[in-house]
């Protein structure tokens, strides 16, 4: 599918572009694969925005957490008023089978793009003596 379109479009939106995988999520969808995060983002789609009035809607996604999040954030698939406005699939209906799939490929296709930059920065450990809370004893 072609999604140039599209992801110039989302690119203009700063809210939009500050969503990158970090670390964790990083190698986690390196050592879980496409397959894995794929078969994770239709349970998502179906489970969490296919419904015609979904559940806390507006609120179903996490920020942070899972690879297929972040990028739900990142391409507006997050929740059915993102989805109406970025990608014109009017609210307050199912999503069929082939709305779903078109939105597993936004995620899809993020993703791997997302792969394709360098590993971010291992996070590194507090330790005692960087903490800003002061030590009690």
């Amino acid at each position: 599918m072609a999604f140039k379109a599209l992801f110039q479009r989302l690119a203009q939106s700063p809210f939009r572009q500050r969503f990158h995988l970090g670390y964790r999520e990083y190698v986690y969808s390196q050592s879980k694969g496409a397959a894995a995060l794929n078969e994770h983002a239709t349970a998502f789609i179906a489970e969490r925005l296919a419904a015609a009035e979904p559940a806390h809607d507006g609120k179903q996604t996490p920020m942070r957490g899972h690879p297929v999040f972040i990028a739900q954030h990142a391409t507006a698939t997050c929740c059915r008023g993102c989805i109406e406005k970025w990608h014109a699939l009017p609210r307050h209906q199912p999503l069929t089978a082939a709305q779903q799939d078109y939105l597993v490929s936004v995620i899809m296709h993020w993703l791997h793009h997302e792969m394709q930059r360098p590993i971010p920065p291992a996070p590194t450990p507090k330790s005692a003596a960087t903490s800003a809370q002061l030590s009690l004893w």
